[in-house]
């Protein structure tokens, strides 16, 4: 890499930790080509960026972001895991940790609140910005169509009644 690029590169990463709801640091021991572009492509469907960076790099870029406190855990061969929503990364990479022996998670970050492996493991238990959403709107809708009904129901009752009392005097 020649200058330019590492400069463009911390310039990317820069932008990448200004814009995330989380980042989840891992470290990848001796994966095959094709484990790695499953990851990647489990993070792409699930929202995620997976990326592999120089820790040199990636620390110059933390400055002066809230992920100051990632700089720690930046040594050895690791990746970045990162998202808008702050569970999908966390869901994708603890579901592949699960799968495979070489892949470890290391810690991560929300913002300025640093998370160990037990966070990130908590984090991705939690529901996804989507799932939370179709939640509140359930709860909106549902007090609606019991109102629906209920305001239904005397009309059905009156119907059927005058339905019994046809068919008696049609007997």
């Amino acid at each position: 890499m020649d200058r330019t690029q590492k400069t463009q590169a911390v310039a990317d990463l820069n932008r990448t930790f200004s814009e995330v709801g989380v980042v989840v640091v891992t470290r990848n021991l001796g994966m095959t080509v094709a484990q790695s572009t499953d990851l990647r492509n489990r993070m792409r469907d699930a929202g995620a960026t997976y990326k592999v960076s120089k820790n040199r790099l990636a620390r110059i870029a933390l400055d002066g972001t809230d992920y100051g406190s990632l700089s720690d855990m930046l040594t050895g061969p690791v990746a970045l895991a990162t998202s808008v929503d702050p569970v999908a990364a966390a869901k994708v990479a603890v579901d592949f940790a699960k799968t495979t022996d070489k892949f470890e998670i290391v810690g991560g970050a929300m913002g300025a609140t640093a998370l160990d492996l037990a966070g990130v493991q908590a984090l991705a238990t939690l529901p996804s910005l989507d799932e939370l959403r179709a939640k509140i709107v359930g709860l909106i809708v549902a007090p609606a169509t019991k109102l629906a009904t209920i305001t239904q129901a005397p009309a059905a009752q009156i119907a059927r009644v005058l339905s019994a009392y046809a068919e008696k005097e049609a007997a």
